[in-house]
């Protein structure tokens, strides 16, 4: 048996929802920042930027998650840093003028889809008193406050932290401390949910969260080891978080 909590911190990818790989330079990207581009750089040449500055921002993103205050780039810099840096002046500027709404077109995932068991669980947590908050890293949070919306999700939710929003990246734990402050818990009676070890469960001790609870992913599997981070339980979706709070008598069987 857990400590019975007070509050859910969920993550978006992974727990709310499935969030499948996409191809790194969808066409329709890759054709926006051609125009924007005027031509200058070629459809061929944006695509193999998109994917190698998508694979260099993976690998700045598990740097920078190792170190002690794990930040967030604005979007320019994701762009200006890992995209375009050898475009014409006149390309770059074009992108860096319009770096949110295509930050939010490369973000978003039109196979979205909400996670097994998520609205009866977190309806039943609502039933219960337990206030909600999204706590998520993301490219652009706007995408994920949408699907949330047009999912009939976000009446549920007290807040959304985003990372992009905050220019904080979990496991910092300060977006933790800002969720518990926003549903007016004190971290220690939250639970953390999560899909990530290295990210989630890191980001749940570090800020001295109730519990780590793991959800089962397509990501927890390609995770390596961390035999110093161990979640108080695993679950494989929102039927598997329903469940854990009943076990715990924070809602009930029906």
């Amino acid at each position: 048996m857990l400590r019975s909590p007070r509050a859910l911190l969920l993550d978006f990818g992974g727990v709310l929802a499935d969030a499948p790989r996409q191809p790194t330079a969808p066409p329709d990207l890759v054709r926006r920042l051609f125009d924007l581009a005027g031509g200058a750089v070629s459809a061929e040449q944006i695509a193999a930027d998109l994917t190698e500055g998508s694979t260099a921002y993976a690998r700045w993103r598990d740097d920078v998650g190792r170190s002690d205050d794990p930040i967030e780039l604005p979007h320019a810099r994701v762009w200006a840093d890992f995209v375009t840096p050898t475009w014409p002046a006149q390309a770059r500027t074009a992108v860096d003028e319009a770096a949110t709404p295509l930050a939010y077109a490369w973000a978003w995932r039109s196979e979205w889809q909400v996670r097994p068991g998520i609205p009866e669980a977190l309806r039943a947590a609502t039933d219960a008193g337990l206030p909600m908050a999204v706590v998520s890293n993301a490219l652009c949070g706007a995408a994920h406050r949408d699907f949330l919306a047009a999912a009939g999700l976000s009446g549920l939710l007290v807040a959304e932290f985003y990372s992009d929003e905050v220019g904080r990246r979990k496991p910092n734990p300060r977006l933790a401390w800002m969720a518990a402050d926003a549903v007016g818990v004190p971290i220690g009676d939250c639970w953390f949910v999560g899909d990530s070890v290295q990210r989630d469960v890191a980001c749940a001790r570090r800020a001295g969260a109730g519990a780590a609870i793991l959800m089962r992913s397509p990501r927890t599997d390609r995770e390596p080891a961390h035999p110093d981070l161990r979640p108080d339980a695993r679950i494989e979706d929102g039927h598997g978080l329903h469940g854990l709070l009943v076990q715990n008598a924070r809602c009930g069987s029906t």
